[in-house]
């Protein structure tokens, strides 16, 4: 579990946050990014590591086809930055994004059925 000290109107007491509610903030920016899926295991593709200069977030992603692989990081960086920084108060030391796989388009059927057949058997 990580903790920070948040003293808004110089209050006593702390703030402490679950790290599996970070996961969760990283998991929404994620949902929000168009372009991408998160990797189908338990953990999402997603590792996140409290340290004192910030907070580090590996993730793992499946790119969809069509989409530049820089371009996608790029915003999956920014996205998690400005969300968990603006939800829990920590700040992002760094944002590794791997893309693991791509995945494309399914094809469409090579052929209709036969418009001459309305039951779909020759005659």
């Amino acid at each position: 579990m990580a903790s920070i000290r948040y003293n808004p109107n110089n209050q006593k007491g702390k703030i402490t946050y679950n790290s599996d509610i970070v996961s969760g903030i990283v998991v929404l920016s994620l949902k929000e990014t168009e372009g991408i899926e998160l990797i189908p295991s338990k953990s999402k593709g997603i590792k996140i590591n409290f340290e004192k200069e910030g907070v580090f977030v590996d993730i793992s992603v499946i790119a969809h086809y069509g989409h530049s692989a820089p371009e996608l990081a790029y915003r999956i960086q920014q996205s998690i930055k400005q969300m968990v920084e603006s939800m829990t108060k920590y700040k992002i030391a760094k944002v590794d994004v791997h893309v693991q796989n791509v995945v494309f388009p399914e094809a469409a059927p090579a052929e209709a059925a036969d418009p001459s057949s309305e039951d779909g058997e020759a005659k």
